[in-house]
């Protein structure tokens, strides 16, 4: 057997370990979801997923960057279609209503692997605090781009709405408050738009 043959065997299995972490991370959290179960769903050896994986913590990382990847793919196609950076920002948060709205979503694998690891030095907190700083760095690249005036401190304030309508999701479920994220986030926006833009009705 060629190493490349070796090598796509050995990809495929690491990729269904990690499909298999990360819904069952974020189903069931990263604490009561152990290696048996995952090693069980995944189809795979023990001993192949700790070629992997050398630990628990190991994995968990990288289900987060993955769910992180997931989200950018996720999010940008949603905004992609959007002419205008304040039309994208708009765009963001019609997608967070549409998703934290529907029954499939049970909040933030984020938000739960920091409150699962609480340290902020573990390498789990740190693996959720990159999303998270990496949100705010967009909203706040999209806020400057709009021209939108206290750029950073909006984007702040955008992301503790986005946070509440995923909290939202794990609490209420689809019926909850996140629906109203929309017009929260237009008012926001609208409250850090220039007076001259405002009074000439360029609004969104």
């Amino acid at each position: 057997m060629s190493n490349m043959a070796i090598s796509s065997r050995s990809a495929s299995a690491r990729e269904r370990i990690l499909d298999t972490a990360a819904r069952l991370f974020y189903e069931h959290g990263y604490h009561s979801v152990g290696i048996d179960r995952i090693i069980a769903e995944s189809g795979v050896a023990k001993m192949t997923l700790y070629h992997h994986f050398a630990s628990k913590d190991d994995l968990i990382v990288a289900a987060l960057q993955q769910m992180d990847k997931e989200f950018w793919r996720w999010m940008d196609l949603k905004i992609n279609s959007a002419k205008s950076p304040r039309d994208k920002l708009i765009a963001i948060f019609t997608a967070t209503q549409k998703l934290a709205s529907s029954p499939e979503c049970l909040g933030c694998a984020f938000q739960a692997a920091a409150s699962d690891f609480p340290d902020k030095q573990h390498l789990n907190h740190q693996a959720a605090l990159a999303h998270k700083q990496e949100v705010l760095s967009r909203l706040t690249g999209l806020a400057r781009e709009a021209k939108l005036l206290r750029p950073g401190q909006l984007a702040q304030q955008l992301l503790l709405l986005m946070d509440g309508a995923w909290a939202s999701a794990r609490m209420y479920g689809a019926g909850g408050p996140a629906k109203e994220i929309i017009a929260a986030a237009r008012a926001l926006i609208d409250a850090h738009t220039p007076l001259a833009r405002k009074k000439d009705g360029i609004q969104s």
